[in-house]
């Protein structure tokens, strides 16, 4: 879905997640902008020009100048063991970049992680909040999940596997873009979805309604994939992330049916098989959401967050952010590695 043929005339890519390619955008001196190399090393070219006004740019801006309270998620703590281990702080070390871990034990309530309250780019992890927002929208009687929210060519963005083969129909319906978004991560069914909760300012307002003081969404995608060091928009900690998928998965932040419907959808996904997934023992249940961060003013990004059901025991979350050591113009299967090898030492502390 990804081809030149059918992209050349976007209007905002910047970066993006699409399965195992990641793309990026340079403006070069001939007046088109390179958008990276697709996994079959097709250049894709667009002619330069402005943005237009919009009620997405309008709304990012707005939200971009508000300040958010950077508090704890939540007033109550788990017990923390190791909650800095050494092994994770070990495996930064010999990788290089910048690792966060926060593997939560929804049983026994202990965690352990590195990094724990450093932000970090989300990247299309937010996603899996999205849809459990949108779910919660339906539970309580705010959208109905048929509904069919309209959109056309102006609305397509890098990337839109769904949307984009949907575009002829003209629309989809509130719970097939939420599949949609969760699935595939596709950028436009993402869009839609947060206008329908009042943008991004909507976002980082229910999560402090679901007592997350950290969690911060403040542009549409892919713009808000790009994020630097030091960079505190659309960000988050590992274990403001834990934490909240803890509430929407397991706690009190949806009904149980949405709740079944949201954890089938994370065991469907098949982005970021080279991650977590890959690290965990063939037999344990799990689903998961990933996002991948590439450009050139910015350190390669990995994350995964994922929720897992080892045999016999409590589900365990498991929140990861990965900066690399360095820009590199395609996702790297040595990195990914790095979020394999969480996913091991995780079910090593799981199973002690």
């Amino acid at each position: 879905m990804c081809s030149a043929a059918n992209w050349v005339n976007a209007v905002e890519p910047l970066i993006l997640e699409c399965g195992t390619a990641v793309f990026y955008m340079e403006t070069n001196s001939v007046g088109k902008q390179k958008i990276g190399q697709s996994d079959h090393g097709a250049t894709l070219l667009r002619e330069s020009a402005p943005k237009p006004w919009s009620r997405r740019s309008i709304l990012a801006g707005a939200v971009g100048a508000s300040a958010f309270s950077l508090l704890s998620v939540g007033s109550a703590r788990p017990v923390e063991r190791n909650s800095d281990d050494d092994t994770f702080a070990a495996l930064e070390d010999r990788v290089g970049g910048r690792l966060g871990v926060c593997v939560l034990n929804t049983g026994s309530e202990a965690l352990v992680g590195v990094r724990l309250d450093e932000r970090f780019g989300m990247c299309s992890t937010f996603k899996a909040l999205l849809a459990a927002m949108i779910l919660q929208e339906i539970d309580q009687g705010a959208l109905n999940a048929e509904q069919v929210v309209p959109f056309t060519e102006r609305d397509m963005v890098f990337y839109a596997p769904v949307t984009s083969a949907n575009l002829a129909a003209g629309g989809m319906t509130v719970e097939a873009l939420a599949r949609a978004a969760q699935t595939t991560s596709d950028n436009v069914a993402a869009n839609l979805l947060l206008d329908l909760i009042g943008g991004p300012d909507g976002f980082t307002r229910r999560m402090r309604q679901a007592g997350d003081q950290i969690t911060r969404l403040d542009r549409y995608e892919p713009e808000m994939n790009l994020a630097p060091r030091g960079e505190v928009r659309d960000t988050t900690t590992p274990r403001a992330m834990a934490f909240s998928l803890r509430h929407f998965l397991l706690g009190d932040g949806l009904s149980d049916a949405a709740q079944g419907r949201l954890i089938g959808w994370m065991q469907e996904t098949r982005t970021g098989r080279r991650r977590l997934r890959a690290g965990l023992p063939s037999e344990w249940i799990a689903g998961n959401k990933t996002g991948s961060g590439v450009a050139p003013s910015m350190v390669n990004k990995y994350n995964d967050v994922a929720i897992v059901w080892p045999p016999g025991r409590a589900p365990v979350i498991i929140a990861c952010y990965y900066d690399a050591p360095a820009a590199y113009n395609s996702i790297r299967k040595e990195d990914e590695a790095v979020l394999a090898e969480v996913g091991r030492l995780a079910a090593k502390w799981i199973e002690a």
